[in-house]
């Protein structure tokens, strides 16, 4: 592994962290035990995120061998931006953590290229998001962006959000999160059972996984799991108005239109997990929908 991109960690990261470079370029991660994925877990919220720690103890708990590759701060919002600079900074805060001072596709490439470099992970997950990325949401996700990226690379991926366009937080978040993250565990051990050593998924298809929040307390079971499309309306409208002065107030509001029959609108609002096959191009129809629903056929939160 190439270190010439390498900084100390800053005293102000929030971890606990061990020095950087304790961690030698051999523990990058070898080939995971059998039944056991390498997995590279990235998110756009940041590093240090709720709910990217919450999902690495998950999927850790679940006998997966994870490794965060994620961006040092927020970058929501940021879609599939990435490589857009010289340089790029990234810090080593403990094993088994990397946060890199990009976007999410930043942070897979380097995954990748560096972290990743002696072998492929078996799959990359971003989230887990607390909020929707559904409809036009999706396209401008950064979760999505660096599943998009992993996708690029020729790995499977999953994107992982956590809510509905109008439901209410609830407090604390954690107990939404966790419905969603026993759920990417199940839904990792169904591709696993049905890839017998094979890929994962079908080539160049990823999902894009949204989780209701059910319940005021957030711990409700959702009501199935349905494979669907990524509804066409834009759900999201920016009201300008001038200050004067040559800046203009933004003042951004959800406006829902009718949900698309079989779209991930209608679903999430039926309090339904919608699972919708991804592309890492916008070509219509690249994702193998129908391949990918009977993967996933009868699969229950």
């Amino acid at each position: 592994m190439r270190r010439k991109r390498l900084l100390p960690l800053a005293a102000l990261l929030l971890c606990t962290p061990a020095l950087a470079g304790t961690v030698p370029a051999s523990a990058a991660p070898q080939a995971a035990p059998t039944g056991a994925l390498r997995i590279l877990l990235t998110n756009d919220d940041g590093y240090n995120a709720p709910g990217i720690r919450m999902l690495f103890q998950r999927l850790t708990a679940a006998g997966h061998n994870v490794t965060i590759v994620a961006p040092l701060t927020n970058q929501s919002g940021t879609g599939t931006k990435m490589m857009s600079g010289t340089t790029v900074t990234v810090k080593h805060p403990e094993p088994r953590v990397w946060a890199v001072d990009g976007t999410p596709g930043d942070s897979v490439s380097f995954g990748m290229s560096e972290v990743f470099a002696d072998h492929a992970p078996d799959l990359v997950v971003s989230g887990t998001n607390f909020g929707p990325n559904v409809a036009a949401l999706a396209t401008h996700s950064g979760t999505v962006g660096g599943a998009v990226a992993a996708l690029e690379h020729g790995v499977p991926a999953i994107a992982v959000s956590t809510g509905g366009l109008t439901v209410p937080v609830p407090e604390p978040i954690f107990n939404a999160m966790k419905p969603t993250n026993d759920f990417i565990v199940k839904l990792i051990e169904r591709l696993q059972t049905k890839a017998k050593n094979g890929p994962l998924l079908p080539e160049g298809v990823g999902l894009n996984v949204n989780h209701p929040v059910v319940g005021a307390d957030g711990k409700g079971t959702a009501r199935g799991a349905s494979v669907t499309t990524q509804d066409p309306q834009p759900v999201l409208k920016a009201d300008y108005t001038d200050s004067g002065d040559g800046t203009w107030k933004v003042n951004v509001n959800v406006v829902q239109a009718p949900a698309q029959k079989g779209g991930d609108v209608e679903a999430i609002s039926a309090d339904k997990v919608s699972i919708a096959p991804i592309s890492p191009n916008w070509n219509t129809g690249n994702a193998d929908f129908a391949k990918t629903a009977t993967l996933l056929s009868g699969l229950r939160p």
